[in-house]
């Protein structure tokens, strides 16, 4: 599959920054207009009755903090797309490159799926069984595994001897040691990244059909 990028939709940080621009333009006219009617009402008051000083003061304090919460935000809309920047570029790096990631789904492509499996203990039967993307079994395999992380690679042959076509397949494991007692498997797969989905606030490695979340990405190799 050729590599791709996928970007729809404005940026969160950039739709933050219009909006704090917009913001401070308001309140700066808000601003003004308070103070041609403080000034304005300071020339017309009634000597012998002044206005309450404390009225106006708390109204420039309420001014003030808006205008501080403002800047605070247009400090952080500054900061996310600083980061985004450079998640963007570190997810770019990942193309053509594979990955390792929590999950139980993988993509098979020119014949091969594979998935990290991990055991507490050893498991004398493994029932592993291979699902495709309406969730039908395609392909069994019993066989014991060792303690500790493992390859586990899938050939995309089916139960009836036929090769399963290219696409996102899922493993599920059930595992028992000698004593019958039930051995948690857990898994991983890799695959090699040829797309990404920059439309999200996270970047999205595209792995096939498998979607994976920049921080779930647990190792990276040289394919």
């Amino acid at each position: 599959m050729a590599s791709g990028i996928t970007t729809t939709g404005t940026s969160p940080a950039n739709a933050g920054a219009g909006e704090s621009a917009t913001d401070r333009r308001a309140i700066a006219q808000n601003f003004d207009q308070f103070l041609l009617l403080l000034t304005t009402q300071l020339q017309a008051q009634n000597p012998l009755d002044p206005l309450d000083t404390n009225q106006f003061t708390q109204q420039l304090v309420q001014f003030a903090s808006v205008e501080q919460q403002i800047k605070t935000n247009e400090m952080l809309g500054s900061l996310l797309t600083s980061t985004r920047a450079s998640n963007v570029a570190t997810a770019s790096s990942f193309i053509g490159k594979r990955i390792e990631a929590g999950g139980n789904v993988a993509t098979l492509a020119d014949g091969q799926a594979s998935w990290s499996l991990d055991l507490p203990r050893a498991a004398s039967r493994a029932v592993i069984e291979i699902l495709d993307e309406t969730g039908q079994v395609v392909a069994t395999r019993t066989q014991s595994l060792e303690a500790g992380e493992q390859s586990y690679v899938w050939d995309g042959r089916t139960d009836s001897g036929a090769q399963a076509p290219d696409g996102a397949y899922t493993i599920r494991v059930q595992a028992r040691d000698t004593a019958g007692e039930p051995v948690e498997v857990s898994t991983k797969f890799s695959g090699v990244v040829d797309g990404l989905d920059l439309s999200g606030a996270e970047p999205i490695l595209l792995v096939g059909k498998v979607r994976v979340p920049l921080s779930e990405v647990t190792g990276v190799s040289q394919t």
